[in-house]
């Protein structure tokens, strides 16, 4: 935690990035379980809670080339204002739900909301390493995600007792707020230059055609086995984590028959347990060597997929909170490491490309595990099928072994942070 508060004072810039994260990823969440509970409301469904998630899903697929690319040409910082502005009209659109009540509208408000994202969340991991020196990374990444998690905690439990308390129209409102302050806060960081990425200039053909510089970025994630495996993690984690954002709202909703208020409690549950395992992480990956990284991931995936199977299985509410605290604890574990590893390696000129393709890898996998949970839902038990996503996402933690076993990932040299673009922070009282 010092090291936390030690930068936040310090880093003017990222203070303020910090801020507007705060409030925008709790009004997120204020969103998500206003429109999970209205999905369940106008239907009774977990079909549509899919339908929702599967909207969002395809978004972020379709969204993710042109955001990777579009953050490695243009001036990052005007990318990410201006997908705030645009989620702001998006998240204030959801109040016309509320009248129309047709489960069509929230599928598209879903997908465009989902669809701006990109353009945000690997614009924020690329300029990271431009708002925090080589010694402030690991630090200022570890609290990025744990800010991330807080505000899961806080946001899905607010979320929930506020649409029981207060309705659906004060859920959207917020988020939509919470959009507009995010924009100002982003919009108050400062460079000596801009936030673009240094790289050469583009000719006219490069220009007309967006789509090399995508596949050039596929290349280049390709070329260097950590990202690689870094990638294929992911994805293979998705398989069981798409479902589980389903069973989320169905153990809320139907298995412990709490209604918001439960699905909300649930999400905090995974949310306390990602704050559990952040502090762990952010130890973890400024003592690990390399090697003992590599087969600390193994683990946390390991114990990932066995408590989420517990979870599943967990015949109590207070045990199945339980679980899932323990599962996402060694979800953050692993995470922190992760994205430090991604943080450090990572060329500034593929930054954009290498965030947004795994976003949109991890979507995609997790797109097709929603739907295959939701139409599962409707014949199938519900505790069954989250034991099998359980099993598949935990399944991950064999292939990174296999890979580490083998000699498959060995460390690129460090190139994510060059001293020369480093910002001086200035006064920190500013």
């Amino acid at each position: 935690m010092r090291d936390f508060w030690l930068l936040l004072k310090r880093n003017r810039n990222y203070r303020f990035m910090w801020l507007g994260q705060v409030v925008s990823e709790i009004g997120d969440h204020f969103n998500t379980i206003a429109v999970f509970h209205l999905a369940l409301e106008l239907t009774g469904s977990g079909l549509v809670v899919s339908g929702v998630l599967l909207s969002r899903g395809l978004a972020m697929l379709a969204a993710g080339p042109l955001a990777g690319v579009a953050l490695d040409r243009m001036d990052r910082k005007r990318l990410m204002i201006a997908s705030d502005l645009f989620r702001a009209v998006i998240a204030a659109l959801f109040i016309l739900c509320l009248a129309v009540k047709a489960t069509w509208l929230l599928y598209l408000l879903s997908g465009m909301l989902m669809f701006a994202s990109p353009f945000f969340t690997s614009g924020r991991a690329a300029i990271l390493p431009v708002l925090a020196s080589r010694e402030e990374l690991h630090t200022a990444n570890s609290l990025t995600q744990t800010t991330q998690w807080t505000a899961l905690t806080l946001g899905t439990l607010l979320g929930g007792t506020s649409v029981m308390g207060f309705g659906y129209a004060a859920a959207f409102g917020f988020n939509a707020a919470s959009f507009v302050l995010s924009a100002y806060c982003v919009s108050r960081l400062r460079a000596p230059g801009s936030f673009a990425a240094k790289r050469i200039a583009l000719t006219e053909q490069q220009v007309l055609q967006p789509w090399h510089d995508y596949v050039d970025g596929l290349r280049y994630i390709r070329g260097i086995p950590l990202l690689f495996a870094l990638a294929m993690v992911g994805v293979g984690w998705a398989t069981g984590g798409g479902a589980a954002q389903v069973f989320f709202s169905l153990f809320g909703e139907k298995v412990f028959e709490r209604g918001a208020a439960g699905t909300g409690i649930i999400w905090s549950s995974a949310g306390l347990g990602l704050l559990t395992g952040a502090p762990i992480g952010h130890h973890l990956g400024r003592t690990l060597s390399f090697g003992k990284y590599k087969r600390a991931i193994s683990i946390c995936y390991f114990f990932h997929g066995l408590s989420y199977v517990l979870f599943s299985q967990a015949q109590t509410f207070f045990w199945a909170c339980v679980w899932i605290a323990g599962s996402r604890a060694a979800v953050a574990v692993s995470s922190v490491m992760n994205m430090s590893q991604l943080l450090r390696h990572v060329d500034d000129a593929y930054r954009g490309r290498v965030f947004s393709t795994m976003e949109s890898l991890n979507w995609g996998v997790m797109m097709l595990s929603m739907t295959a949970a939701g139409f599962a839902s409707d014949y199938y038990p519900i505790r069954t099928i989250a034991a099998v996503a359980g099993v598949l996402s935990g399944s991950t933690s064999l292939f990174w072994a296999w890979a580490d076993w083998r000699g498959k990932i060995p460390e690129p040299p460090e190139v994510g942070t060059n001293p020369e673009e480093v910002e001086v922070h200035g006064d920190p009282t500013s």
